[in-house]
């Protein structure tokens, strides 16, 4: 149920903030300046952490760590290993899909549920706003661009 409201909420932010992005920072919470934007995501949720206290995702998904992980979301590298290809852990699962957030595997981690292979991400949290995954939504709903 939990997990359904989670979507819910997520889905009605993506719609009210479809066509003004200037609104965007009032639901993106400890990163105000996050867009739907693969660069802007690389920036403000892979690279850096936040004034939540949530850590940087490459403090773990990195490439010293990606042997344990099964994920480097460091710069150079981060787009090629999340669009278009299966889950390390969940091999039936792509990380990304663009178009179909509800498909890709990258939501389901962060949004946790049943349905996943380990933990909720990142690992003990802090975990992303509700506004902070609909961006990530928005950005794989427009076609999951290098942009």
């Amino acid at each position: 149920m939990l997990r359904h409201v989670t979507r819910v909420s997520a889905l009605l932010l993506t719609l009210a903030t479809a066509g003004c992005d200037e609104s965007l920072s009032s639901l993106t919470g400890p990163t105000p300046e996050l867009k739907p934007a693969f660069s802007s995501i690389q920036a403000e949720i892979f690279e850096n952490g936040d004034s939540s206290g949530r850590p940087a995702c490459i403090s773990c998904h990195n490439a010293a760590g990606q042997f344990f992980t099964g994920l480097n979301l460091t710069h150079d590298v981060a787009y090629a290993n999340l669009v278009n290809v299966a889950s390390r852990g969940k091999p039936s699962a792509i990380r990304v899909v663009p178009g179909e957030p509800d498909s890709s595997y990258l939501v389901h981690k962060l949004e946790g549920g049943p349905a996943i292979v380990g933990q909720r991400m990142p690992l003990n949290g802090p975990y992303l706003t509700a506004g902070q995954i609909a961006v990530v939504r928005r950005w794989i709903e427009e076609g999951a661009a290098n942009n």
